[in-house]
């Protein structure tokens, strides 16, 4: 048992806790030299529907560790496992814990208990229970350690609904609801390790509004995690410096000439994306494609160049050719490697894209960490066109990226005209981007409502459609079935479905992990083979790892990034978006629904949609008043500073 350090008897000045935030990245940056880039590492989207290692940082100032003991991995775990069982620790826990904290877990959670919050899926008052077990009377709600752990822990809970930082009033409160008797005095703390950050925000100017004599509103204190926080800026830099270089791709007669014959939306498309450094594209999802596919293709006729990328390789394989420009995916494209805690990208500041324009399909899907890995893979003078549907559902991480964008009003905006809706689902999908949920006449059973009494119900029939009446009714094999849910947890979300559907599809012990050979996955947080919504099917296992079929071809999953992956029969939708499949059940339950995250859903089926309704009423409520819950962000702000 060691000793709780005593609180700090002066409080550090701002440019006190600037520098030491600063000598922390320094060391973070002189640690991942080695891999040639300074790209923010995408390990784990805590936020997301998985979690793994965090990215690479000194030990905190303010809570010294023991020196590293020199573990192997496989001492570090025996050293852990005996730790857990002599504190009553669930075992399952030990590889999340090895992911975060690295061989030394065991020796980094005797220093300091609740560093355990930083395990996905452990709750406050697991962490303290392990505190009590570790330090037995010692371990008290005013520990300044635990004070500093629920800081990080509630701003990487606010991570997972979407938020990149969040006001401190409201840690605050949380902190005097968790019992810190001070709770201000935790947040210094906090700030003092440089994994929390303290940020202004100013107050929106409101010209409509302005009243000269009413007193001026006072800028609100925001607290963010470090890592979110400065994507977040380094997003924002990218973009100003993309748009700040560009200059225009061809001269004007080579334009005019490209553009002859163009409808007027794609021509104002072609010409954003050649003259502008950063431009958003709107539309229909099969609109983006032609679209996107013709813009770069003309661009490599022109001698540019040019490549699209899409959020999966899945994804990728989807998408028409592009003439000359390649199409990829990409987490590919951008050349991922492991790194301490997760992955980080060789493509950046120091070895950026060899292309003149890139365009990516389904951009928001991009999450704040993975939008500043992509600017600042750009180089100087490059073009980035970023497409997305209107009204799309958020990315899985936190923020909210092209929106943000959009709403900075600083690059130029393109919307493609909407063609006719195509058959039942495009009728079906354009109604519900509408704020409409119709019936619609579906003389092929393209779509099909299956009405469920209750969350047991809808898993029940979710399990009979995938393995049994899709693919006797309409010939589809269930491999090329996808169901999908609002979330994972939950009696009817990915969770649930995947436990029914691996009992029907791939029955077994789950021998490597919990995944038997023949199980489909997902991978919810960045693997160096595989970007997250990636899916694949496992070939194999052993003490290497999981051998995995992805759609770009094999490869071997090391035991300690296992974590990274879940069951794949069933997806939450925001892991599943950017991959269209030829039929999707789609479970939706009364929790968790909005009117994206509907269109999402239903916009991923191109042959047959099932749709398990258990919402009832709710489902036509949310598509008719229904937008994504708020994300507190940055992006918008920062770049048009």
């Amino acid at each position: 048992m060691t000793d709780i350090p005593e609180p700090a008897s002066d409080t550090p000045t701002p440019a006190e806790r600037a520098a030491r935030a600063a000598e922390a990245l320094r060391a973070a940056e002189a640690a991942a030299g080695a891999l040639d880039d300074r790209a923010p590492a995408s390990a784990q989207p805590e936020p997301g529907p998985a979690a793994s290692g965090p990215p690479a940082s000194p030990p905190p100032a303010a809570s010294p560790l023991p020196a590293a003991s020199g573990r192997s991995d496989r001492e570090g775990a025996a050293a852990l496992s005996e730790l857990f069982a002599a504190t009553g620790v669930p075992a399952p826990l030990a590889a999340g814990a090895l992911a975060r904290l690295g061989p030394d877990a065991a020796d980094r959670l005797r220093a300091d208990p609740w560093r355990l919050l930083r395990v996905p899926g452990v709750r406050p008052p697991q962490a303290d229970h392990f505190a009590r077990a570790v330090l037995g009377d010692a371990a008290g709600p005013g520990d300044p350690r635990r004070g500093r752990a629920l800081v990080l822990h509630l701003l990487t809970e606010a991570a997972r609904a979407g938020h990149t930082v969040t006001p401190a009033a409201e840690v605050v409160a949380a902190l005097e609801r968790a019992r810190v008797p001070d709770p201000r005095a935790a947040v210094e703390a906090a700030l003092d390790e440089a994994e929390v950050l303290s940020l202004t925000e100013e107050p929106e100017f409101d010209e409509e509004s302005f009243d000269e004599d009413a007193e001026p509103e006072e800028p609100e204190e925001m607290l963010g995690a470090e890592r979110w926080a400065l994507a977040e800026e380094a997003a924002a830099e990218g973009f100003q410096r993309l748009t700040l270089t560009a200059a225009p791709l061809l001269d004007d007669a080579a334009v005019k000439e490209l553009r002859d014959g163009l409808p007027e939306d794609r021509s104002l498309a072609l010409t954003a994306a050649l003259r502008t450094g950063v431009s958003v594209l709107r539309g229909d999802a099969d609109g983006l494609a032609a679209a996107a596919a013709g813009i770069a293709g003309a661009a490599a006729g022109a001698g540019l160049r040019a490549a699209v990328a899409a959020p999966t390789d899945r994804a990728a394989a989807g998408l028409p050719a592009a003439g000359g420009a390649a199409v990829t995916g990409l987490h590919r494209l951008l050349e991922p490697r492991e790194a301490p805690g997760g992955v980080a990208y060789g493509r950046g500041e120091r070895h950026p894209l060899d292309l003149d324009l890139l365009v990516v399909s389904d951009a928001s899907a991009l999450d704040v960490e993975l939008c500043a890995a992509l600017a600042e893979a750009c180089p100087d003078g490059a073009h980035l066109l970023l497409c997305a549907e209107p009204g799309a559902a958020p990315p899985a991480g936190p923020g909210r990226p092209l929106d943000d964008l959009e709403a900075s009003e600083t690059v130029p905006v393109v919307t493609l005209d909407a063609a006719p809706p195509s058959g039942p689902l495009g009728v079906l999908a354009a109604a519900v981007r509408g704020g409409d949920l119709p019936a619609v006449d579906a003389p092929d059973r393209e779509v099909v409502i299956v009405p469920a009494a209750d969350p047991g119900e809808a898993v029940h029939r979710a399990v009979q459609l995938v393995t049994d009446s899709i693919p006797r009714a309409l010939g589809i094999p269930a491999g090329d079935v996808q169901a999908v849910a609002p979330a994972a947890g939950g009696p009817a979300g990915a969770g649930a479905l995947n436990a029914a559907l691996k009992a029907r599809l791939n029955p077994g012990p789950g021998a490597f992990g919990g995944m038997d050979p023949g199980d489909r996955v997902v991978v919810a947080a960045p693997l160096p083979q595989a970007a997250v919504g990636e899916t694949g099917t496992v070939a194999g296992g052993g003490p290497h790892g999981l051998d995995i079929d992805f759609p770009a071809g094999p490869a071997t999953v090391a035991p300690a990034d296992a974590a990274r992956l879940r069951h794949g029969w069933a997806v939450p939708v925001a892991l599943a978006r950017g991959t269209r499949r030829p039929a999707v059940v789609a479970v939706l339950p009364a929790e968790g629904l909005s009117r994206p995250l509907v269109a999402t859903a239903f916009g991923l089926a191109t042959r047959h949609l099932s749709v398990v309704q258990a919402a009832g009423p709710a489902l036509a409520a949310a598509v008719r008043d229904g937008g994504p819950p708020p994300r507190r962000t940055r992006l918008a702000s920062l770049v048009r500073q």
